[in-house]
């Protein structure tokens, strides 16, 4: 390890030594090679970039899902004197001005994004000529299919990272097993050797479970916390209106309990984290949008209130316990009533077969070259957005299609001085143009409203240059500019040779994917009501193999209990006929059985958004039952009334 990295690392960080794994990644990046690090919650992944980033020449860019993360780190950063930012939408006109000046003048050291960032024209743009030493991808699993968290954006990144000359990449994740691990190598081009992954195992957290009903759980709870001596706790729960409750609960028990979910207002949760943070006896009660990137060495207990979605989230929750070293307890109560309400978050996901070839029909009636907007298109066909941007990836992977640059259809500027003051700053052409510009655009009482491919036609001139213009007005500010309306670029490669079969295709793709995330689930209960080691069973799904069982697990302490059955539901014939009058008033948005079934289940899409059927009375009527029996109900009494 050279010298001066060790230097840094004291001289910044106040370490003497690295961290399990992170001399190794340090090394292989600072020898220049792409490497991937799997570390465990609490690991010390972040380092595995901040560090370098002090001592390669260029850029180092950092694409992480997680905006409370970029803001913590960065506020630390910054307290350690590494010029440090992010780009997020969060930040003013001026704010974002300042980050890219910082960027192109070489000050800034590391620049914080999200993977969707790289759908904004203007930043890709701006990248262009920007030496990036170090293209760093948090959340990596992310690029797997077969990971927990698949998301499309993540499968281009790689093909970015070529784009802009990045010079070596790092790949980090807590949650890879070995699939999923060779997935990333593959897709960022690392080789095998130059791939880190530390042990997963932590001997101080004890994983306990106690098998409840529901209606026994909020007093299970608060016999667990009552028991234990006073620490940080989180409480992790599946839905926002759990957490609300549940911390109501818990403070009239006296205890110090807040809630914390993505619905509350910015300055509530981080008025709740400030507290948490602060705190050596606070209760956070939270959906999973609590604790990433939370830096908290000492959180004493993780209960999980409901059952966590995938081992995965489970690992990554219960790391989030014990990282000073100190005997921490992760306790799940289990109650497999849950069940239903996770199982229908996936099925609510897979978009009908109608859908599906109705998409494919669009797609490839369309010109060779063509653009769109995928908020209209997830409409029109009824897929949820993810959906829709997976299978047109899956299209892109199989060589139907080539996404291009993504681009704003619609621009807004106002002048920020006298535009006669803006024209007198130009002479000859350039004024002509500039002028022309304003002239193209459609005046509102503050506003101009403008196309940018509409102007550059009625001006004769690239497109690029309507938008460089804009830019550069705006970075003088002369003018506020604004953009809107994204829509995609695609080139169709070829055509598909049976689009029948495509689209059917492409329907089993997602009954696959929902059969493997509702397979997760499973795999959770499994581990949770083991006659065994739990934390061995656990390590072992990440690839490592305990030399010992732990001996504090409740498999291991023998407190395997019986997991009460799911509770069942009948459905009585009479419920349809409340339903049907809904169902034939709202047609197009419940054209299926499936379209039903969802609107029964409370579960949304984009037609039933449309039109407003979550505020009809039946909608989530049938919310506590499993969505496969609602399915199947439906289809019934639609095929009785048919006969």
């Amino acid at each position: 390890m050279p010298d001066d990295a060790l230097a840094a690392l004291k001289q910044y960080f106040g370490f003497d030594e690295f961290r399990p794994g992170q001399q190794d990644a340090v090394r292989h990046l600072l020898e220049g090679h792409s490497t991937a690090a799997v570390f465990p919650t609490g690991g010390g992944k972040s380092l595995c970039y901040q560090l370098p980033s002090l001592l390669l020449p260029g850029l180092t860019l950092v694409v992480s899902p997680l905006i409370a993360l970029m803001k913590d780190q960065i506020d630390a950063l910054q307290r350690r004197g590494i010029e440090a930012a992010r780009l997020d939408s969060s930040l003013t006109l001026d704010e974002y001005r300042s980050v890219m000046d910082g960027v192109r003048s070489g000050q800034l050291r590391l620049l914080y994004v999200a993977p969707e960032r790289f759908n904004n024209e203007r930043f890709r743009e701006a990248l262009h000529g920007v030496r990036i030493s170090l293209f760093a991808v948090d959340e990596a699993h992310c690029i797997s299919e077969w990971g927990h968290n698949f998301r499309p954006d993540y499968l281009k990144l790689a093909g970015f990272a070529r784009q802009y000359d990045a010079e070596r990449i790092l790949a980090l994740t807590a949650t890879a097993t070995p699939r999923v691990l060779d997935d990333i190598c593959s897709g960022f081009d690392i080789q095998p050797d130059h791939a880190v992954r530390t042990g997963f195992y932590r001997s101080n957290l004890a994983l306990r479970t106690t098998a409840v009903s529901a209606a026994g759980r909020d007093e299970a709870l608060l016999a667990a916390i009552q028991a234990r001596p006073v620490g940080p706790t989180i409480v992790y729960v599946t839905l926002q209106r759990t957490a609300v409750d549940v911390a109501e609960r818990l403070q009239q028990a006296g205890l110090s309990a807040r809630a914390y979910h993505a619905g509350m207002k910015d300055e509530e949760r981080a008025a709740v984290q400030d507290e948490f943070m602060a705190s050596d006896s606070s209760i956070v009660v939270a959906t999973i949008a609590f604790g990433m990137g939370i830096d908290k060495s000492n959180i004493r207990y993780v209960y999980h209130y409901n059952l966590p979605k995938s081992l995965e989230n489970y690992a990554q929750e219960i790391g989030r316990a014990g990282r000073d070293g100190q005997a921490s307890i992760c306790h799940s109560l289990v109650c497999t009533d849950d069940l239903t309400a996770l199982e229908n978050f996936i099925y609510g996901d897979t978009p009908d077969p109608e859908s599906v070839r109705g998409l494919v029909d669009d797609i490839f009636a369309r010109e060779a070259e063509f653009d769109v907007s995928l908020y209209d298109l997830s409409s029109q066909h009824d897929i949820r957005p993810l959906v829709l941007r997976t299978l047109l990836t899956r299209l892109e992977l199989d060589g139907y299609l080539e996404g291009g640059t993504p681009f704003y259809s619609a621009y807004k500027f106002k002048p920020l001085v006298e535009p006669d003051q803006i024209l007198q700053r130009f002479d000859g052409e350039r004024r002509q143009f500039v002028s022309s510009l304003f002239a193209t655009a459609k005046q509102g009482r503050v506003w101009f409203q403008l196309d940018p491919a509409q102007a550059a036609g009625d001006l004769g001139v690239d497109r690029m240059r309507v938008i460089r213009a804009l830019d550069w007005l705006g970075d003088q500010q002369l003018l506020e500019v604004q953009a809107g309306g994204v829509r995609n670029r695609y080139r169709r490669l070829r055509l598909p040779e049976d689009a029948q079969a495509m689209a059917h295709e492409l329907f089993a793709y997602n009954v696959k994917r929902e059969e493997a995330e509702t397979g997760r689930l499973q795999q959770v209960l499994d581990l949770l009501g083991l006659d065994g080691c739990r934390a061995a069973a656990l390590g072992e799904h990440f690839g490592e193999q305990l030399e010992a069982p732990c001996g504090q697990c409740s498999g291991c302490r023998g407190e395997v209990e019986v997991v009460p059955a799911r509770t069942t539901q009948a459905i009585g014939r009479e419920l349809w006929g409340r339903v049907e009058p809904t169902v034939h008033a709202a047609e197009e948005a419940l054209g299926t059985p499936r379209a039903v079934a969802r609107f029964l289940c409370g579960l949304s899409s984009p037609r039933s958004g449309r039109a407003r059927l979550a505020k009809d009375p039946l909608f989530g009527e049938l919310g506590e039952v499993p969505f496969v029996d609602v399915l199947a109900w439906v289809t019934a009494c639609q095929n009785s009334d048919n006969h």
